[in-house]
């Protein structure tokens, strides 16, 4: 039996195959475009997504006897909105997790609605890069779009409607838009009349391991594969990645560090941080857990490497595996805005500390640092809210550093484990399409099954000291230096 994951990510989409034994089979992975139309936009074509699925299911699927195909399992790139037609064309292309247009809206929706009512109709507050504020732009900037939209939806459920046929959404996806009532796990009312749209252009919701169809007809023709293939709605990234890494049970915690980095902990009770700095989501087992995003993670080293050196990843980690830690040196990794604990799309990238002798290495170390710390910023609210971790799974492109692991190990001072899959989202959407066959009862059991630990790496007890000393200087730095973020975005 074979298992599909397709998981719809902001640059690419990484589709795989497993057996029933968790093994992987294949993989594939097929590039798309972002387009940036203003500073600060981030947008792509939906369509981009779909012909490049297509042509990745075709190659995975050559040397696989597609009859033992059993199930698909999806998983995609959160908050993006998607908007169709009376024909189901898209209307226009998908703003994205990452665009920063929604300020507006966000003050609109954060002041004048009021976070406290916000906050109790979803337990979260608006960001920059949540649905549905987006929403609101679209309703305020091109009206004749809004007037115009026929079904509302995220970046995995377009493809879920072009395999399955069905409209259909999941409650961690779901729960980054701001009109799902996450505690009760339904669509808010409330929500959905202050952004002047109804439940009828919404997809069903389910939980991500549940099936909502199978394969539509023509498409299995082409593929050529059973008609009885099992579609499994999935989930936002960072939950299936999660499962993905094995994360779960009580306090389990994950780091991601992706394009964007964020700390992943699970919870069997809804929980909210009181100032909510963090997300209260649902979790891809039918629970609950709660997150912070730092924006630009990987993508901060991604913009040194290519943007300022012109160089290679190899080269520049490599110079700064030797770099002993200065603690005059810092780098604020908000190149596109930050989002926890700040929620500032102001907030822009910040090198403070160099001298005369500083080389790049220093700089290039700098960042990674800078990043561990941002993502300690949400670690540091999670113990406040009384989670007790004693370590955690690191995923994610970052995650083949050794040097940026062991930073990470010092800086949060816990165990960094590494499993025996880096594949996130796109084997965590296949373990859940094995879940939805029914060949597990439960997604803990799944993952219990086929996830193990590889390495740890432990704290260093002379850095996880000077990191103490470090992070609370670099704390310092965003609130001396919020108000010129805000001078130069006028």
């Amino acid at each position: 039996m074979y298992f599909i994951g397709v998981d719809v990510g902001t640059t690419s989409v990484k589709i795989l195959a497993i057996d029933e034994l968790g093994k992987i089979i294949k993989t594939v992975t097929k590039e798309y475009p972002i387009y940036f139309p203003q500073p600060m936009w981030s947008e792509q074509n939906p369509e981009d997504w779909w012909q490049q699925t297509l042509k990745g299911l075709d190659e995975l699927f050559r040397g696989i006897n597609k009859a033992e195909v059993k199930g698909i399992g999806l998983s995609g790139q959160m908050h993006g909105l998607v908007i169709l037609g009376e024909e189901d064309e898209v209307i226009r292309p998908a703003i994205l997790w990452n665009d920063q247009r929604t300020e507006k809206e966000c003050y609109y929706l954060n002041n004048i609605v009021g976070k406290a009512k916000i906050s109790d109709w979803t337990g979260n507050i608006a960001l920059t890069g949540f649905t549905a504020p987006k929403i609101l732009w679209v309703r305020e900037n091109e009206p004749d779009n809004f007037n115009r939209i026929k079904k509302i939806m995220l970046p995995k459920d377009y493809l879920a409607y072009k395999i399955s046929g069905e409209c259909a959404t999941d409650m961690s996806d779901a729960s980054g838009t701001l009109y799902l009532d996450v505690k009760n796990r339904k669509w808010s009312n409330e929500m959905l009349s202050v952004l002047g749209i109804s439940i009828e252009q919404l997809p069903r919701l389910y939980e991500s391991f549940e099936v909502i169809g199978n394969i539509k007809e023509d498409l299995a023709e082409r593929l050529e594969l059973p008609k009885d293939v099992k579609i499994v709605i999935g989930g936002g990234d960072q939950a299936v990645a999660a499962v993905g890494g094995g994360i779960v049970g009580e306090n389990a915690c994950s780091v991601s560090l992706g394009t964007s980095g964020v700390v992943f902990a699970n919870s069997e009770d809804f929980v909210v941080d009181n100032n909510n700095r963090l997300h209260s989501f649902c979790n891809a087992n039918g629970k609950y857990h709660v997150m912070g995003v730092t924006l630009a993670a990987a993508a901060s080293l991604k913009w040194w490497v290519e943007n300022v050196n012109e160089s290679d990843f190899d080269s520049l980690l490599d110079e700064a595996k030797n770099v002993k830690i200065d603690n005059n040196i810092f780098f604020l990794p908000y190149l596109i805005g930050e989002r926890t604990p700040h929620n500032d799309p102001n907030a822009r990238g910040t090198f403070i500390g160099m001298n005369m002798t500083t080389k790049r290495k220093d700089m290039t170390r700098a960042i990674l640092e800078g990043v561990a710390f941002s993502l300690r910023d949400t670690f540091e609210i999670m113990r406040d809210m009384g989670m007790n971790i004693a370590e955690i799974t690191i995923n994610g492109g970052g995650a083949r550093s050794d040097l940026w692991c062991q930073i990470m190990a010092d800086v949060l001072n816990v165990k960094v484990n590494k499993v025996n899959s880096d594949d996130g989202p796109a084997y965590g959407a296949a373990i859940l399409a094995t879940v939805g066959y029914g060949l597990f009862k439960s997604v803990d059991e799944a993952c219990n099954t086929f996830i193990k630990i590889t390495d740890t790496i432990h704290p260093r007890e002379d850095s996880v000291l000077f990191y103490y000393e470090k992070y609370n200087k670099f704390r310092k730095i965003y609130p001396n230096v919020k108000d010129l973020f805000k001078e130069l975005a006028i």
